[in-house]
């Protein structure tokens, strides 16, 4: 299965692809605001992740300074 997210700033233009790919059988689903969070922040945490060890209480005396 592959998956494309699609963005537009017209909804009749993107109304028109999703018309056209339910047309040929490709299932179309709309995301909520809360699922683009969700995926946003699963980006965010897999970008950031360095699988290097941080010392926390020197990260949080950092932070403090």
């Amino acid at each position: 299965m592959e998956t494309v997210v699609l963005i537009s700033n017209s909804k009749t233009n993107l109304k028109l692809i999703t018309d056209i790919a339910k047309k040929i059988g490709v299932s179309v689903k709309y995301l909520t605001e809360d699922e683009k969070e969700d995926i946003g922040m699963l980006t965010a945490i897999k970008k950031g992740r360095t699988g290097t060890y941080i010392d926390t209480d020197k990260y949080l005396e950092k932070l403090s300074q």
